[in-house]
């Protein structure tokens, strides 16, 4: 397994990942699919303090993890919010937790102070990720969202940089 920056060409891959976990988990709460132009834009906009890693075996594109901005107020700038994706094909084999570690490294040579997680009530192996990476439980949202027809809490993670 190889992690690297993502490049334009790998638009097609990440959206499929992404829609997905649209249709079919609570890792997002999302809950239309994306086109590849919507996730090229969202792939190519960004500053090199918000990186977009992918993971990717001898069959191509096997998971994608990115940090994005928080909020679009200024003072936010020095936070981002992480997201890590896996092909559902490639679950459970590490890739997750290789990718966390390798934006972890990037994120350290970038202006971030701090980065958030927000981790959907029954990820556990999520939520245990993340403290292995570093992070913690600063609260918990009480049925902030909705999927599925079911109501969910939402756990927010935080990792200190400096």
């Amino acid at each position: 397994m190889k992690i690297r920056k993502a490049i334009p060409s790998d638009a097609a891959a990440i959206t499929e990942i992404y829609n997905d976990a649209v249709l079919n988990t609570t890792a997002t709460f999302d809950t239309e699919i994306k086109d590849v132009n919507e996730r090229l834009n969202w792939l190519t906009n960004r500053s090199e303090d918000f990186p977009v890693l992918v993971s990717e075996d001898e069959h191509g594109i096997t998971g994608y993890a990115s940090l994005s901005r928080w909020s679009d107020k200024k003072a936010y700038d020095i936070t981002a919010e992480l997201s890590l994706y896996i092909h559902p094909l490639h679950r459970g084999k590490g890739i997750g937790k290789t990718l966390l570690k390798e934006l972890l490294q990037k994120a350290s040579g970038t202006g971030l102070h701090s980065i958030i997680s927000r981790i959907t009530e029954g990820n556990s192996q999520s939520i245990y990720l993340h403290e292995l990476n570093g992070f913690v439980t600063v609260g918990v949202l009480k049925q902030s969202g909705k999927k599925f027809g079911k109501l969910l809490d939402v756990t927010i993670m935080q990792k200190m940089l400096r």
